[in-house]
């Protein structure tokens, strides 16, 4: 793991703390982050057997909603959300 990939993901964490993210929004937040590593078929497993929840649901789509309002340099958020 290279040390700019390590200081992003610390960085990520330390969003996601600072924020109250609850952990189906951190998994997504993290499968539609702006990486250009496309989410993995686990990642968005886990995220459609959530959405099956009315409260995960509730969460996915709070995410989603903010990523796809997302502009300039962020276009991978919305990128990663529609594929």
């Amino acid at each position: 793991m290279s040390v700019k990939y390590a200081s992003k993901s610390a960085m990520r964490s330390l969003k996601n703390i600072a924020h109250g993210y609850s952990e189906t929004q951190t998994k997504v937040r993290s499968a539609t982050s702006n990486d250009h590593i496309p989410p993995s078929g686990l990642q968005m497993h886990e995220i459609a057997v959530l959405s099956y929840n009315p409260i995960d649901f509730t969460e996915i789509i709070e995410i989603i909603d903010k990523r796809l309002n997302d502009k300039g340099k962020y276009w991978r958020h919305v990128y990663k959300h529609e594929n």
